[in-house]
């Protein structure tokens, strides 16, 4: 069948090509979404945007039909094939992110977002289940946290790329610029990875791909590790968001010529402190993982209840270094969860089932972290305007960053009903 690698031609050399075209893939979906941050400022002084508009735009707007989405589309990438669908995602959000250059008011902005949200609610549910596809058991959860290490390559870089361009052109040149950048990779992309079983092989003789939302909703376990996730990037999207914005109230780099300053502290910050963190945390779950399940959930549940009390610490810096070194602690911590959640979760189901078993998990993920966080850190920023000023917003966030140790408990929880509700690999 045209399209489809034959799985027994299958070698480790083309199974890391897929890998690293993913990855190039992701690390497109999260510098689309962090350029945003980085550019808060010029943005909302173009627009005349409030702190509680700037966060419906960068986290509401996007979730929207991002969350709701992701679980259609990954129904879809099962019937008619996980590369034919990741690449059409990108193409579709790179370039509404384009046209996120040309937008001359909130609404405009905020349409144009909610069409990349769109776009990328195809992209990872799909990559999760071609990841397990083409990766054992026992090497699945370190091929997770590869391929998750786009976050941190994204976010780095959408700081970077976006001060940079920002600066030297204007913040709308940084939103045409990704989006032209992603609709070339897209065909690239289709052309290298191929899935490696039949879409029909999936589903013929077979139930609905439908069936999976019954049959993890009632599980606990589902639940659990859903809202712990969400809670978890409640505070994560929210400080992705606003974080550039704090830090340079914090330091003073509030003129547009220190654009840049922002962008190499905060670039550098999520690209070490990410990276180290979600690789991390993959290679200790596959490990540990062999000799109890639990520690799936054990890992990020201590990464997260250090996590809360070092974001507070590092944003209560004077000095800029000092600062730096403290939050590349928490900027790794909070990153960890990757690779062991998302494996717990592609268990929660029959392996024909995986990229709706991700769509949901991942639709409950959003739903809460991109829909409310990003948002709530605004609303509240806004509510305290009148008795903190500038300082509101650092506050809000030193608040949301308690949302780590609701997702440690959760986690912890959990432990019990995943070992009850684990469906081994059929694979």
């Amino acid at each position: 069948m045209m399209g489809v690698r034959n799985p027994e031609q299958v070698t480790d050399g083309y199974r890391r090509t897929v890998l690293a075209m993913l990855l190039v893939v992701y690390t497109f979906n999260f510098l689309d979404r962090q350029i945003l941050g980085i550019l808060a400022k010029p943005i909302q002084d173009s627009l005349n945007l409030s702190d509680a508009q700037f966060g419906a735009i960068g986290g509401t707007a996007f979730a929207l039909l991002y969350s709701v989405l992701g679980v259609p589309l990954a129904l879809l990438a099962d019937r008619i094939g996980r590369a034919r669908v990741i690449a059409g995602s990108l193409v579709v959000w790179s370039g509404f992110t384009a046209l996120c250059g040309t937008a001359a008011n909130f609404w405009q902005l905020f349409l144009y977002r909610l069409g990349v949200g769109v776009g990328e609610a195809g992209g990872v549910a799909p990559s999760y289940a071609m990841i397990a596809d083409y990766f054992p058991v026992e090497r699945r959860a370190r091929a997770i946290a590869i391929y998750s290490m786009g976050i941190p390559i994204g976010l780095g870089s959408g700081v970077l790329l976006g001060a940079y361009i920002a600066q030297a052109v204007n913040w709308q040149a940084a939103f045409i610029v990704m989006g032209i950048a992603g609709i070339i990779v897209a065909p690239i992309f289709l052309m290298i990875v191929k899935d490696r079983y039949p879409p029909a092989a999936v589903v013929k003789g077979g139930p609905s791909p439908l069936a999976v939302l019954p049959i993890l909703t009632r599980k606990p376990a589902f639940w659990l590790l859903s809202i712990g996730a969400g809670c978890s990037s409640m505070a994560g999207y929210g400080l992705a968001l606003w974080a550039p914005k704090i830090i340079a109230i914090q330091f003073g780099w509030t003129a547009g010529s220190e654009l840049v300053k922002v962008g190499q502290f905060m670039g550098a910050l999520l690209l070490v402190g990410g990276s180290v963190g979600i690789f991390l945390g993959g290679v200790i779950a596959d490990r540990l993982g062999k000799l109890d399940r639990a520690w799936y959930l054990r890992i990020p549940a201590i990464a997260w209840l250090i996590a809360a009390p070092m974001f507070i610490l590092g944003f209560s810096m004077p000095n800029p270094v000092l600062a730096w070194v403290i939050l590349l602690i928490p900027n790794a911590l909070n990153t960890l969860w990757l690779g062991p959640i998302v494996t717990a979760s592609q268990h929660l189901a029959p392996s024909s089932m995986r990229a709706g078993t991700s769509g949901t998990f991942l639709m409950v993920n959003n739903l809460l972290g991109l829909g409310v966080g990003p948002w709530a850190m605004g609303a509240l920023s806004v509510a305290l305007k009148d008795s903190y000023g500038d300082q509101s917003l650092g506050i809000a966030a030193m608040a949301g960053v308690c949302l780590y140790l609701v997702a440690a408990v959760l986690a912890l929880l959990a432990i019990r009903p995943l070992k009850r509700s684990w469906v081994e690999a059929s694979d």
